[in-house]
Order: C-alpha cells, then sequence, then structure tokens
C-alpha cells in the first residue's frame, strides 16, 4: 500500500505561484504513472498534469504553460510548480499514482488551492 500525502496549498492572489509536494510512503519506481488532479465545487475531479516513469510529461491545456510537474525519485516526491495563477485554478488539487503491472491507483487527501482576484 502506498501512501500520498499533499502539501504547498494555500491561498493566493491572481498571478501568483504556489508549489505542491506530494510525498510518497514507499517508493516511486514501481509508480509508471505519477499526476496531479484538480476538483473545483460542484466539478468533476480532472487531470492537470501527469509525468510517467521515463520523466515524460503531458498537461491539460489550460495549463499547459504555466505549470510545470516534476518528481523526485531518491525523495519519493512529486511537484507541481504552478505560476501565474488565475481564479479558475481554485481548486482542491489531489496527487495520484498508478503502479506498474497491477495498474493499482492512489490517491491523497488533497491540498486546497484558493486564487484570489
Amino acid at each position: 500500500q502506498v501512501q500520498l500525502v499533499e502539501s504547498g496549498g494555500g491561498l493566493v492572489q491572481a498571478g501568483g505561484s504556489l508549489r505542491l509536494s506530494c510525498a510518497a510512503s514507499g517508493s516511486l519506481s514501481s509508480m509508471i504513472v505519477m499526476g496531479w488532479h484538480c476538483q473545483a465545487p460542484g466539478q468533476q475531479r480532472e487531470r492537470v498534469a501527469t509525468i510517467n516513469s521515463g520523466g515524460i510529461t503531458n498537461y491539460a491545456d489550460p495549463v499547459e504553460v504555466r505549470f510545470t510537474i516534476s518528481r523526485h525519485n531518491a525523495k519519493n516526491t512529486v511537484y507541481l510548480q504552478m505560476e501565474s495563477l488565475k481564479t479558475e485554478d481554485t481548486a482542491i488539487y489531489f496527487c495520484n499514482a498508478v503502479r506498474s503491472i497491477t495498474l493499482a491507483n492512489y490517491w491523497g487527501q488533497g491540498t486546497q488551492v484558493a486564487v484570489s482576484s
């Protein structure tokens, strides 16, 4: 079992920056994909960014040039650097991991990001 713990959320003004961290209780080496997803009030959870075991990244269109996902395998941590934040980025951000072979999905509890105008 893998536990994921997010941190780094908070309240920021539009145009500001935040860096989210996702610390895993176990090694990331067995995870084929790590990602960040967000869920705004009354909305479905949506994919924000993913990074696979080879370091290939993928982003949702609205964050393509503003957010950067990275992983530090030695620290068992995945990051989401968020720049030029907009009010529409306000949501709970969840860390996700997919284990290789079994494709088991793991989720963190989420961290709140609020962007004020």
